[in-house]
């Protein structure tokens, strides 16, 4: 049987790319977000999550867009990363937080740069005409 990492996460578009975010030491993009702790629902884990990584206050009306799974990128293979994504406008300026290395735009040219659910998430968006 499979474990199931349960995360949220955030969807920004600009100019057909999406936002993704590189934590220290890892080599693959993701999208920002991450794990719920105890009792927070979606929208309150995506405001921390968001806040923490990218420095910036995300609304709390938001747009769900989906869930994505796929195998969780660094762990053993019968591990399934779990992420629902939701668009929320933003206060503040993009900047990385303690814990990203890295933001960057990202479109169809950079999958390799991508985590398995990040490609997921990237190729329907494509498929919405949203990134290109």
């Amino acid at each position: 049987m499979s474990k199931v990492i349960d995360k949220v996460g955030w969807i920004l578009i600009q100019d057909q790319k999406l936002l993704c975010v590189r934590s220290y030491g890892k080599e693959l993009f993701y999208i920002p977000g991450g794990k719920r702790e105890s009792g927070e629902s979606d929208i309150e884990t995506l405001k921390r999550e968001v806040l923490e990584e990218l420095s910036v206050d995300i609304n709390q009306e938001t747009n769900y867009l989906g869930t994505f799974s796929a195998r969780a990128d660094g762990k053993q293979a019968d591990v399934i990363v779990t992420v629902k994504c939701y668009q929320a406008e933003f206060l503040g300026n993009l900047q990385p937080g303690s814990e990203i290395e890295e933001m960057r735009w990202l479109g169809t040219d950079d999958l390799t740069l991508c985590s398995q659910v990040t490609i997921a998430v990237l190729k329907d968006l494509v498929d919405q005409g949203l990134v290109k």
